[in-house]
């Protein structure tokens, strides 16, 4: 599975508008994404605009292309594109991508320890 961080700026003027459009996605959408294997896919957003997006998908790639073949995710990316700062793709094809460079659950595997949580 891999597992994605990605980052994008909202316009600070436009960051409520990016709120409200979240806190009630279409559920054509919402199906969309999770055919096209957009798992475990939340997104935070700081109070200047700042977004991190995570998600965790088989690969992200095919997880890209085949969101890119279904006519609600042109429609929702034409609308959302207008809303972020220095981005000339669409929002799902241009953000920035994060490294990561820690991972406790792979770090506990490999010193041979349990991965649960204490008390799960």
């Amino acid at each position: 599975m891999e597992r994605v961080c990605f980052q994008l700026q909202v316009k600070p003027e436009r960051i409520e508008e990016y709120r409200t459009r979240h806190a009630a996605v279409w559920p054509d959408m919402l199906a969309a994404l999770r055919d096209a294997g957009w798992g475990n896919y939340s997104l935070f957003l700081r109070e200047d605009g700042l977004l991190i997006g995570y998600v965790e998908t088989p690969d992200l790639a095919v997880a890209q292309a085949a969101m890119a073949a279904t006519d609600v995710n042109a429609r929702w990316q034409s609308q959302m594109g207008e809303l972020f700062e220095d981005l000339d793709l669409p929002p799902d094809q241009g953000f920035l991508r994060l490294n990561e460079i820690f991972n406790l659950d792979a770090q506990l595997t490999a010193a041979g320890l349990p991965t649960a949580v204490q008390g799960e």
